[in-house]
């Protein structure tokens, strides 16, 4: 039981990270002040750390 608990919730965690890099990859890409360089760099971040990048990114605009 402990083990189908343990997998829900990586489950889950893989769910919100897919979830969260797909909001900044679309939002980085309709950027049109970035390069196509920053647009790759940030899609790239966006794969990793979606969470912790799509904070610096929205900082990044201000």
């Amino acid at each position: 039981m402990t083990e189908l608990i343990i997998y829900a919730l990586l489950f889950l965690l893989l769910i919100a990270h897919t979830l969260m890099a797909s909001k900044m990859y679309r939002a980085v890409h309709e950027n049109k002040t970035l390069s196509l360089q920053e647009k790759n760099d940030w899609k790239l971040k966006a794969l990793l750390f979606p969470g912790y990048f799509w904070g610096r990114y929205k900082r990044s605009l201000k």
